[in-house]
Order: C-alpha cells, then sequence, then structure tokens
C-alpha cells in the first residue's frame, strides 16, 4: 500500500509547533537551587510589560493556567525603579504570562519597598545559603540573613509563600514571616508582625496607616509627626486559657469567606471574631491601601482586579 504524501501545510504547522515547544517556558518553575544568580534586565526570561505601565519579571512562577503566584522583580509607572516582589498574575496553560490589558500583576509581598533598585539589578541564592538583593553598583539592599543555616533551595509555594528550605524540607526563612500591606488566602496576621500601607500606588516606602494584631483584638492605627492613634479596633473580650503556653500569639487569618480572629482562642477552635468577607469565585487577596481602607481584591475574567469589599476605613474618607 502506497504512503500518501505529506501536505505542505501539514509540515509547516509541525515546524511551527516544534518551534514554539523549544522556545517555550517551562510548564512552571518554583524552585531555585543555591548559587544561582538573576539579573533584572529587559532581556530576562519570562519579562512581561502591562498596559498599566507596570512589567514583571519572573524568577520562579508555580502552576499554570488561571491566577498564580510567582516572584521576580516588578515595578510599575516610570519602571526606573523595582521591587523584588511576590505577585499575581494570569497565566495560560503554558505558565506564560497573559492578559496584559486587564491581568496588572498584583504584588502581595515585597523585600525592598524603602529601597528600590534599578536595571541591572541582581538576586542571588548564594552557596551560603543567603538571599541577597544587589543593586546595579553592587550595593547590598536586602538579605535574608540565612549564611549558615543550612539552606538548600527556595521554592515560591502554591500560597504565595517565598520559602527557603533545608535538605529535610524544613522551612528556614519565609516571607509569611514578613508581611508588608497584603495578605493572601491562607494567610495569618501574628501578633508582634504589622501590615503598613504603602504612601501611593507608585512610591512603595511605608506610608501612616498600619494594622496590628494584640491580645484585645485587631487595630488600625495612623501615624502622625509625634504619635499614632487608632483609628479602626475590633475588640476582643474574655479568655479561655487556650492560648497558654502556646508560643504563638494572637493572629488573624484571612479565610475563604472571613477575616477571623483567633485572640484567645486558637484552630481548630472557632474565632473570637469574624469580619465576613464575600465568598471567593476566583483569586482573591487583602490590601492595606494607602488611604487606610483594608479592601479584598478579587480577579474577573471579564474585568480585571476589581474591590469586592472593605473591611474598614477611616472616617470622613470614602469607602
Amino acid at each position: 500500500m502506497k504512503t500518501p504524501p505529506i501536505s505542505s501545510t501539514l509540515i509547516a504547522s509541525f515546524l511551527i509547533l516544534s518551534l514554539y515547544l523549544v522556545t517555550a517556558q517551562p510548564f512552571d518553575y518554583p524552585t531555585a537551587n543555591l548559587s544561582t544568580t538573576w539579573t533584572n534586565r529587559k532581556s530576562a526570561p519570562h519579562s512581561v510589560s502591562f498596559t498599566d505601565g507596570s512589567t514583571v519579571r519572573a524568577i520562579l512562577l508555580r502552576g499554570s493556567f488561571g491566577s498564580k503566584f510567582a516572584c521576580g522583580f516588578y515595578c510599575n509607572g516610570t519602571c526606573d525603579s523595582y521591587l523584588f516582589s511576590v505577585f499575581i498574575v494570569q497565566t495560560n496553560s503554558g505558565s506564560g504570562i497573559v492578559a496584559p490589558a486587564i491581568g496588572f500583576p498584583q504584588p502581595v509581598w515585597s523585600a525592598n519597598r524603602n529601597h528600590p533598585v534599578k536595571l541591572g539589578a541582581k538576586l542571588t541564592l548564594k552557596a551560603d545559603g543567603d538571599l541577597v538583593l544587589e543593586d546595579a553598583d553592587g550595593s547590598r539592599v536586602w538579605s535574608t540573613n540565612t549564611a549558615g543555616k543550612k539552606v538548600s533551595g527556595m521554592q515560591i509555594t502554591d500560597t504565595g509563600n517565598l520559602v527557603l528550605f533545608d535538605a529535610r524540607n524544613v522551612i528556614v526563612w519565609q516571607s509569611f514571616d514578613h508581611p508588608t500591606d497584603s495578605l493572601v488566602p491562607g494567610q495569618k496576621l501574628i501578633e508582634g508582625q504589622k501590615l503598613v500601607a504603602s504612601v501611593s500606588s507608585t512610591n512603595w516606602r511605608k506610608g501612616l496607616y498600619s494594622v496590628e494584631v494584640t491580645n484585645k483584638g485587631l487595630f488600625g492605627y495612623v501615624k502622625s509627626k509625634y504619635s499614632r492613634r487608632v483609628y479602626y479596633k475590633y475588640l476582643v473580650k474574655g479568655s479561655d486559657g487556650s492560648k497558654e503556653g502556646s508560643k504563638e500569639g494572637s493572629y488573624v487569618r484571612f479565610l475563604n469567606g472571613s477575616l477571623s480572629l483567633f485572640i484567645h482562642s486558637a484552630e481548630p477552635s472557632r474565632p473570637d471574631g469574624v469580619i465576613p468577607v464575600p465568598l471567593a469565585t476566583l483569586a482573591q487577596y487583602l490590601k492595606l491601601m494607602p488611604d487606610g481602607h483594608l479592601r479584598v481584591m478579587e480577579w474577573n475574567w471579564q474585568s480585571g482586579w476589581r474591590v469586592v469589599a472593605v473591611l474598614f476605613g477611616v472616617r470622613g474618607r470614602s469607602l
């Protein structure tokens, strides 16, 4: 039986597909080994620009198709300075970052908000286990201070936690212990930590508003020149003693449907207080805005990111 000839169209299609498979990013790249350096340059792999003026250069990315967590260099506005940040991006089935017209990256953690870096800056996971950010001039901007602590690698988890781990996969350092202005689903804000709003959407330095947890409840503060005052409080009374002897203090956890306060109780007990949050239909995160409002943001494939709830705000300002 004679084999039918292969059409030129089929050959062309095969060549195009082969070229795509060779040049495409791997399906995801959530981990990194020691002695790895990434440079903030325009030609860096997985560098994507968006119509709102923001750009990401992903270093690690977890998962494919839909809203996923990545970390890398992030900028917005004029893009003459950059954060090393964890951000949410929209991805296709090949872990390509997509939706440049509406899927604007949402930074949920950053290392160097008070000292942005320039093009040419370098992030290095050193052989001694330290993760170090250096500006283009070689000056050290930030470090995890984990040299000599038996770090064996770095990864971004599917919950958005950037972690350094040892040979037994025990966490040595994690971004969840150092929140900036946001919480992602499942994340805690523990007594002694705080959320601090940025000055503005393009000035990432620490602003006037902060949120903290104490053994009395959840508080929002606004800073003035000489002091700070409470502009929001959720007080929790009483104690059942279940926190006694616990190394973990009071905390709130951002859950699907609530911001739950565990002030005197501890999970899996019921929370001491609940601030309702709309159930998530797609990706959500919570952010303390520069104006002091604590807002819940949610992704929508038709309209992009939008505010779906304001948990509290500043009196006299529009919510």
